[in-house]
C-alpha cells in the first residue's frame, strides 16, 4: 500500500502555488445613518482569497494579477506583503480598483454587484508572464478573470504553455453581473476541462450553466476530458467529489453562519494546501489513481472544515493552519 507523506511546514525555498486573477474590495453595508449607509470594505476577490488562504495554511504562494496604484490597491498590496505572498508577478496600473457591493440574505448567503468596468484587475498584460517565479508547484485560475479581457487572454497563454507540465486547478465562480453571456462561461469551462486536473464548481454555477442537467452527467464529461479530481460544492449540503472517476460524498460541517463570502475560495485553498502537504500536488501524483484517492479522503474533509470556519465570521477571513 502506498503511504502518503505529510509535511505540515513548508520550506521557504519550495516552489509556490501560483494563483492568478482578480483582487478587489468587497463592500458590505454596515449600518444605516439618518442620511445614508455606513460601509465596511474588506480585501477580496476569488483568486486573491485563494492566495491568502494558501499562505495562511502554510503553503508558499505567488499572485499573478493586476492591482491599482490607488488607495485600495495599496491596501491590497500590503495584504499580500503581510501574508508573505510573492508579489513579483503583480502588475501595477493606474486603473481604478474594482469594488464588489455585497448583499446578504437571511441565511448569510451573499450576492454581489460589481463596479469594475475598466478596473485594474482586468489589466493584466501578456508581458507579465515573463515575471513569474522560475518554478511553481501548481497553478490556480478562476472567476471572472478567465472571461474578461485582457487578463483572460493572458491566462489562456499561461495555461497553454504550462498544461501537462504543471498541475492546473480551476474554479469558474460564475459572475453573470460581470459577464452576462452564459455562452462565454460555457465556452471557457469546456476549454478548461481537458487542461485542468483539479476542478471545483458549485452546484449553483452548474445550474446556471446547464439548467436541468444532472450533476452526474457533467461529472462524467469532466472526468472523461481528463479532470482527475472534481468537486461540486453544495453549500449546507456539503459537497460531492469524483476522485479518478470514483464518486465520493463530503458531508457538511455544522457551523453558525455569519456569511458565505469566501467559502468556496477557502475550500479550494485548503484542498490545494492539503494535497501539497501530502505531496500529491504534482502531475505524477494527480495521475496516480491509488495515491490520489488516499489523499482526497484526507483533503476533502479538511477543505470542508476550513470553509466552515470562514462561514463563521464576517467576509473572506480565511483560517490559519493552527485553527484546523
Amino acid at each position: 500500500m502506498t503511504t502518503l507523506r505529510s509535511t505540515l511546514s513548508s520550506d521557504p525555498t519550495d516552489p509556490p502555488i501560483l494563483v492568478c486573477g482578480e483582487a478587489l474590495f468587497d463592500v458590505f453595508p454596515a449600518s444605516s445613518t439618518p442620511v445614508g449607509l455606513m460601509l465596511d470594505a474588506r480585501i477580496g476577490g476569488s483568486p486573491f482569497n485563494v492566495a491568502m488562504g494558501l499562505r495562511r495554511l502554510g503553503r508558499p504562494a505567488a499572485f499573478l494579477g493586476a492591482i491599482s496604484r490607488d488607495a485600495a490597491g495599496e491596501r491590497l498590496m500590503q495584504a499580500l506583503v503581510d501574508e508573505t505572498i510573492d508579489t513579483g508577478a503583480v502588475s501595477r496600473t493606474a486603473a481604478r480598483s474594482t469594488l464588489s457591493l455585497v448583499g446578504l440574505d437571511a441565511q448569510g448567503v451573499a450576492s454581489y454587484a460589481f463596479y469594475g468596468e475598466g478596473g485594474a484587475d482586468r489589466q493584466l498584460p501578456a508581458a507579465a508572464l515573463a515575471t513569474l517565479p522560475p518554478k511553481v508547484a501548481a497553478i490556480h485560475v478562476g472567476s471572472y478573470s478567465t472571461v474578461v479581457e485582457p487578463i483572460a487572454s493572458t491566462l489562456e497563454q499561461l495555461i497553454e504553455r504550462e498544461q501537462g507540465n504543471t498541475p492546473i486547478a480551476y474554479d469558474p465562480n460564475v459572475r453573470l453581473n460581470v459577464e452576462p453571456d452564459l455562452t462565454t462561461w460555457r465556452m471557457r469551462l469546456a476549454w478548461m476541462l481537458p487542461r485542468c486536473q483539479i476542478l471545483k464548481v458549485s452546484d449553483e454555477d452548474l445550474e446556471r450553466l446547464y439548467p436541468g442537467r444532472e450533476v452526474e452527467a457533467f461529472a462524467a464529461e469532466a472526468v472523461g476530458a481528463g479532470v482527475a479530481l472534481l468537486v461540486v460544492t453544495r453549500g449546507a449540503d456539503g459537497a460531492s467529489a469524483w476522485v479518478a472517476g470514483e464518486p465520493r460524498r463530503v458531508p457538511p460541517v455544522e457551523v453558525q453562519v455569519v456569511d458565505t463570502v469566501g467559502a468556496g475560495d477557502t475550500f479550494q485553498a485548503a484542498l490545494l494546501a492539503r494535497l501539497s502537504e501530502l505531496d500529491v500536488l504534482s502531475v505524477a501524483g494527480l495521475s496516480d489513481t491509488t495515491v490520489l484517492r488516499q489523499a482526497a479522503a484526507d483533503a476533502l474533509p479538511f477543505a470542508a472544515r476550513a470553509a466552515a470556519i470562514t462561514c463563521s465570521r464576517r467576509g473572506a477571513d480565511l483560517p490559519r493552519r493552527n485553527e484546523l
